[in-house]
């Protein structure tokens, strides 16, 4: 009885650590007042987590009475296929966006504990005109200020800002103002940097998240273990053909302990293949794109991706992908939404599916071919295989 008993209490405890750890990763910044089923499980397991993305990813977990806050390095920093997006268009933030969105965070921290929105573009304004940016922002045109609205909004979503009063669109139309509570708890967790910007005379962003050059075996293999780890936790797949020798000799020993690290931390199920590992989602909510996905450009998606999975291998011109998809369009037009039909729907809809797949790491894509990754061979359609009984 006693047995049972702890069976079922250790079996908890680690059902709800995996809670807690798959929370984190889903959403790494959780307020106390906004997500405080998460927010209470996160801290109840706190010193087990931070010591086990400490140990194998390198990330910081910082926990206090009003924030839970997973600070993540990327696993690759230059990879442009997961922006930030509108809060309402869905679309990809443009540079200029992140350039307001840095500007406003600088700005944030050095305003009182209320602010309006007019009072914000003021100060984004005033940081624009450093000479280091070589831009300018004046927000006086209506596209100018939508961009900032954009921005806001992000913030609002992150918990960085609260709104007080007023509309974000009155602003918009120059006819309203906004005011919002600054959540510095919040706002103080934001930068995810290994060093200070203000420490480096070029800006490179790389610089900013690199790890510091291990000089011992011991060390190098820690940071070896962290960035396989990062892949294995952020990325959709490993591939083997993009690590280092001593990343890909390191993995060979090791891959069994780094999978099953994972796999006890969150749940996730290793599938290791030939050319790489991906780990996969059963209860599918660790990830911020899907495929398969319902509409008119999930099945796009999936009929480009069986399309370029039977091509073995080789490179397929974006221009067929047009003709193939407007063929498509045509034979689906029952199902697909209306206007895909209509002359030039199809640069649309394939540039979506191209940007859905290469998030997913399915794809190698430049602007004028694309190539199937081996991971996109689940997509494919295999022969069917008819048996006959008696």
């Amino acid at each position: 009885m006693t047995s049972s008993l702890s069976d079922a209490l250790n079996a908890s405890h680690v059902d709800d650590r995996r809670k807690a750890a798959r929370a984190l990763l889903r959403r790494p910044l959780l307020r106390a007042s906004r997500n405080s089923d998460e927010y209470r499980l996160v801290r109840k397991h706190e010193t087990e987590l931070r010591a086990w993305f400490d140990l194998n990813t390198g990330w910081r977990l910082v926990v206090d009475s009003e924030v839970a806050r997973l600070v993540k390095v990327a696993a690759a920093v230059r990879d442009p296929s997961h922006p930030a997006r509108d809060t309402r268009s869905k679309l990809p933030f443009t540079r200029r966006r992140y350039v307001l969105t840095c500007l406003a965070l600088a700005s944030l921290e050095r305003a009182d504990a209320q602010i309006t929105l007019g009072r914000l573009a003021e100060q984004v304004v005033m940081g624009a005109a450093d000479p280091g940016l070589a831009t300018e922002f004046t927000l006086t045109g209506r596209e100018e200020r939508a961009d900032l609205v954009a921005v806001v909004r992000l913030l609002l979503e992150l918990g960085v800002l609260s709104k007080v009063a007023g509309e974000e669109d009155a602003f918009v139309r120059a006819t309203g103002d906004v005011l919002y509570d600054v959540e510095r708890r919040v706002l103080a967790t934001m930068l995810a940097t290994r060093r200070g910007p203000s420490t480096m005379e070029e800006m490179d962003l790389a610089a900013l998240t690199e790890d510091v050059v291990p000089d011992s075996d011991d060390l190098r293999n820690r940071a070896i273990r962290h960035r396989l780890t990062r892949q294995l936790l952020d990325e959709p797949v490993l591939y083997y053909d993009e690590l280092t020798e001593e990343e890909l000799a390191y993995l060979t020993r090791q891959r069994a302990a780094l999978t099953r690290q994972v796999a006890d931390l969150t749940g996730l199920i290793p599938e290791v293949r030939a050319e790489g590992i991906a780990m996969i989602d059963p209860v599918d909510d660790l990830t911020d794109v899907r495929m398969p996905e319902s509409g008119t450009e999930g099945h796009v998606t999936l009929l480009v991706a069986e399309y370029l999975a039977a091509q073995c291998d080789e490179p397929v011109a974006v221009g067929v992908l047009h003709d193939r998809v407007r063929m498509l369009a045509n034979e689906h037009r029952s199902y697909w939404r209306r206007n895909a039909t209509e002359p030039g729907a199809e640069i649309e809809l394939v540039e979506q599916a191209l940007d859905r797949l290469s998030a997913l790491h399915l794809i190698h894509r430049t602007p004028d071919e694309v190539r199937a990754r081996p991971a996109l061979a689940r997509y494919a359609l295999a022969e069917p295989t008819i048996t006959t009984t008696r």
